[in-house]
Parts: C-alpha cells; structure tokens; sequence
C-alpha cells in the first residue's frame, strides 16, 4: 500500500445531494466519491483500488446561482440524434466557486498481481501526476467544470486549510457495487475540523 496527496482545483465545482431530483445542488466540500473519481482519472487498473483517507478545504466555502441549459434525452446509436431545441431544459443550479482541496488517498492492491509488484503501480501514478498526466480530464463533480491537479509530495510542507469547523451532515462516500446493476449509494455524518474532513472506511458507512 502506498499513499498519496493531490491538490485539487478549479473555478467551479458542483458535488450534487443525490436527494435532488431536478436541481442540482451542490454538498458544502469535495465528497470521497468525486476525490475517488480524480485519482482514477490519472490511474486506473483492475488490479487496484483508491481509499480516499481525508480532504482539506484550502479556500473558503464560496457559492454561485447558475441556470444551465440541459438535454433531457439519452443520445443512442439508434434514435437518429437528438435536435437540442425539443430536448432543451433549463435548470438551476447552486454551485461552488474557486475551489481547493488537498486529498489524501491510499493505492491498495486488490489482486496478486498488483500485490506481486506493487512498485509498478506506485511508479506508474507518480510519473502520470508528477507531470499533469491523465487517462482522462479529472472533474470537480460535474464533467463540465474541469479540475487542475498537482502531486504533493510533502503536504506538512503546504499551506494549512482553512479555520473552518462545522457539522456537514450525512454526505455521500461513494456507491455499493456489490450488485453492478444496482448500485447503492453509501453516507457517513460528515464533520469539518479546521478546515479537514476525515473520511471513515467504506466498511463504515451507512446505505
């Protein structure tokens, strides 16, 4: 197992409540889930798995009312395309803005080949993030707000998180899939201490 540190960042974010049907609204921070999300984009294997350990707030917690323009329909191979002006809607959207955090995660090896040669692996991420190298463009929540990444190598080194402690509530960690055709999400009573949210082990969460 190896661990390691990403400062994440962008003008905007949106870290949607999942007990939002039609607007999106967005969680006060960065949830696991989406953390999860940006070190998969830099490295992706089979043969490990991503434990997001906690996130530091770097910037105060700042919010944005926009109306976005959406297409309510599914684009298929077989419907012919969609004409956007009869597939348009328009919702609102409470988002952040000037965002940045600093995440913790661990790399665990999940099969016997990642466990035979982990060094590969550990080698593989810190060439790719060391040089602002992804598979694909990591996000902030939504694909649309585009994140700028950096590898941290030693975070005791960086500027301190905000001095901002507050009860966040019941947040999304990530999903359950152990039945792929039906993920579920998973909560934990999320808390910020100065500034960091310490995230607990997915065994430790709530459906």
């Amino acid at each position: 197992m190896a661990s390691f540190c990403l400062e994440v960042s962008g003008p905007f974010a949106c870290f949607t409540r999942p007990e939002m049907k039609v607007e999106r609204v967005s969680y006060d921070v960065m949830t696991p889930s989406a953390a999860r999300a940006v070190f998969e984009a830099i490295l992706w294997k089979p043969a490990i798995r991503w434990r997001i350990q906690c996130i530091e707030v770097l910037r105060p917690i700042r919010w944005i009312n926009l109306r976005r323009n959406e297409v309510a329909l599914l684009a298929m191979p077989n419907n012919g395309g969609i004409f956007i002006e009869d597939a348009r809607q328009q919702r609102a959207a409470l988002l952040l803005r000037d965002v940045a955090y600093r995440v913790h995660a661990r790399m665990e090896m999940i099969d016997g080949d990642a466990r035979s040669n982990p060094t590969k692996y550990v080698e593989m991420f810190q060439r790719r993030a060391s040089k602002g190298q992804c598979v694909n463009q990591p996000y902030l929540g939504c694909r649309e707000f585009a994140a700028d990444f950096r590898l941290i190598e030693t975070p005791d080194a960086e500027s301190v998180a905000i001095a901002d402690t507050r009860a966040l509530g019941w947040m999304l960690h990530d999903l359950d899939f152990t039945r792929p055709s039906d993920p579920q999400p998973r909560f934990f009573n999320a808390y910020m201490q100065a500034g960091v949210i310490e995230v607990p082990a997915f065994e430790e969460t709530r459906g």
